[in-house]
C-alpha cells in the first residue's frame, strides 16, 4: 500500500510541478528529496489526497528517478510498460527497469526481461537535465585530511600524487570515501586496500599486492590519472566512474542515476572544492560517448 500524503504536504511539494503558482516562501524552500518526489508521484498516480493525474505522476517519478531513487525508477518503468499516463513504451520502460535492477531491486530485473532487455536509449524526460545536477561542488575544499589521515599515508600521497599529476586532495578524498584509510579494507565485491582496487584494476595497473599501501596508492593514482584524461578533467564524472565504472558513466551520459553514486560524487566534490581538475591529454583519448559534453 502506497503511503498517503496529507494535503498540506502535497501543497508544499507541488512547487516541483507548478512553480509558477507557488508562493514566494515556497520558492525559497530546499529542493524536494527523491523520496518526497516519489511520495508525491504515488499520490498523483493513485489519487491519494490529490486529484489522480498519471501524467503528473510520470513527471514526478522522473525527477525522483534522476536523483537515483530505485523505487521511483521501477514505478516509472511499470507505468511505461503498461501505458499508464501515456502511450506504452517498452524501450523507456527497459531503461528505468535496468537502472532499478542495477541498484538491487529483484522485481525490476524480472520486469526487464518482460520488456525486452537492457537499452542504451536515454528517456526524453532525462535529457534536458544537467549532467551533474544535485552534485554541485563547494566553493573551496571542505575537508582537512591533514588532520584525519594517518601520517604515513599522508606522506605517501604527498610523495606519489604529483608524479601522477593528481591533486593530493582528490587522491585523499577518494581514499577516505573508499576505505577510510584502512590499508586492509576488503569489500564484499573484493575491492582491496586503501583505494579499493578490484582485482581487474590491480591487474590493469600492475599492482601485485593491493594491501601494500605504496602499491595500492600507485594503482589508484594511475587509474585516477587515466580517468581524468578520459573524462577531460570533469571531477564529477571521474568520481562517478571510480564508484560505478566508466562504462556506466558513458551509458548514462553522466553521473548514473544511483543514489549511492550520486552521494559519492557529492562527497568528493565537497572535499575537493572544484569541478575541474587539470589532465594530461597524452594519457588516453577522451571518452567517445562524452565527446560532445561542454568543457569547463
Amino acid at each position: 500500500m502506497h503511503p498517503i500524503c496529507s494535503k498540506r504536504i502535497l501543497r508544499g511539494l507541488a512547487l516541483c510541478g507548478a512553480t509558477v503558482l507557488a508562493p514566494a516562501w515556497a520558492l525559497e524552500a530546499p529542493a524536494p528529496s527523491a523520496e518526497a518526489l516519489r511520495t508525491l508521484a504515488i499520490a498523483h498516480e493513485h489519487g491519494e489526497g490529490v486529484e489522480r493525474n498519471p501524467e503528473q505522476a510520470r513527471q514526478l517519478y522522473c525527477q525522483s528517478a534522476r536523483l537515483g531513487d530505485a523505487q521511483a525508477q521501477y514505478n516509472l518503468g511499470w507505468m511505461y510498460a503498461n501505458g499508464r499516463g501515456g502511450a506504452r513504451d517498452d524501450v523507456t520502460a527497459a531503461y528505468f527497469f535496468q537502472a532499478a535492477a542495477e541498484q538491487g531491486l529483484p522485481q525490476a530485473q524480472s520486469m526487464l526481461t518482460v520488456v525486452g532487455g537492457p537499452t542504451k536509449e536515454v528517456p526524453e524526460c532525462l535529457r534536458p537535465a544537467p549532467v551533474n545536477e544535485a552534485v554541485e561542488p563547494s566553493p573551496a575544499a571542505g575537508v582537512n585530511y591533514e588532520s584525519i589521515a594517518p601520517r604515513h599515508i599522508l606522506k605517501l600521497v604527498h610523495k606519489l600524487a604529483p608524479r601522477y599529476q593528481v591533486d593530493t586532495q582528490l587522491a585523499l578524498a577518494i581514499m577516505a570515501a573508499e576505505s577510510n584509510f584502512n590499508t586492509q579494507a576488503l569489500s564484499p565485491k573484493n575491492a582491496q586496500g586503501l583505494m579499493q582496487l578490484i582485482p581487474e584494476t590491480s591487474e590493469r595497473f600492475n599492482v601485485k599486492n593491493p594491501f601494500d599501501p605504496a602499491q595500492n596508492i600507485r594503482g589508484g593514482l594511475t587509474y585516477l590519472r587515466w580517468l581524468l584524461a578520459y573524462f577531460q578533467g570533469d571531477v564529477a564524472l571521474v568520481a562517478a566512474a571510480y564508484n560505478a565504472g566508466e562504462g556506466k558513466v558513458e551509458r548514462y551520459k553522466g553521473v548514473p542515476p544511483y543514489q549511492e553514486t550520486r552521494k559519492y560524487v557529492k562527497r568528493i566534490l565537497h572535499a575537493v572544492g572544484d569541478a575541474f581538475h587539470p589532465f594530461d591529454q597524452k594519457v588516453t583519448r577522451p571518452s567517445p560517448a562524452m565527446a560532445a559534453k561542454p568543457k569547463p
